[in-house]
């Protein structure tokens, strides 16, 4: 049996979806990510003959299947093999606690599940922080971590939303991404002006116009200074 194939068995006995964008890090044993990209690289060389390229004697093409592999498992899908950043958190229970809104710029690079195409832009995250405080780097590392898999702009909102949620224990927050998508300048309609907004609000980012207000006239402030 395959390694792939009793990876796929694990996952099927615990009741575990494994989608493009699921996390599946539980689920794997010591040695098991070395062996995916072994057995990876063997099905990247048979596209690789498949496309009819010679990656014996093209320069540009030998150890190329191998690339790929390791590409796919430690850089643009290595949220589905890796755990949570480890975000520790402060508590904010101090007489002069902070109470105030907290929005935080983060840049992705994720994954089209539809056609493996990038997908790069930026996360706005905003709290109204709680009880705990994490590090601002986590914000970015947490959103990254919910990026690099392949997945949909939509469900990677919720996904960042749900996490920034989990580490912070905040109930009131918000997320907008804006993103270009390889899938539609490099394929298709190949409209390379594209742009995809998506939001996310929860509690008083929903419901309080004032909240909401004080988000977009942070998201706009940051767009104004962001480095270009």
């Amino acid at each position: 049996m395959k390694k792939y194939e009793e990876i796929i068995e694990r996952c099927k006995n615990a009741d575990k979806r494994y989608w493009a964008g699921d996390n599946i890090a539980r689920l794997l044993q010591s040695g098991d990510k070395e062996q995916l990209i072994d057995e990876a690289t063997e099905a990247f060389e048979t596209v690789l003959d498949t496309l009819v390229i010679d990656r014996h004697t093209d320069p540009n093409s030998k150890g190329t299947a191998r690339r790929l592999a390791k590409m796919y498992f430690n850089e643009i899908m290595a949220g589905r093999y890796d755990y949570r950043p480890d975000a520790t958190a402060f508590p904010n229970d101090s007489e002069d606690r902070y109470e105030g809104m907290l929005v935080v710029r983060s840049e992705l690079k994720s994954m089209c599940s539809h056609h493996h195409q990038p997908v790069t832009g930026v996360a706005y995250i905003g709290i109204i922080a709680a009880d705990k405080l994490i590090g601002l780097s986590k914000y970015t590392r947490i959103a990254q971590w919910c990026a690099r898999r392949g997945t949909l702009q939509e469900e990677l909102a919720n996904d960042i939303a749900r996490e920034i949620a989990y580490s912070t224990g905040a109930t009131n927050l918000g997320v907008y991404i804006q993103a270009t998508h390889g899938c539609c300048e490099n394929r298709g309609i190949m409209a390379h002006s594209s742009l995809t907004q998506t939001t996310v609000l929860k509690g008083s980012f929903k419901d309080d116009p004032a909240t909401k207000k004080e988000f977009f006239d942070n998201i706009k402030l940051q767009q104004e200074f962001a480095p270009r």
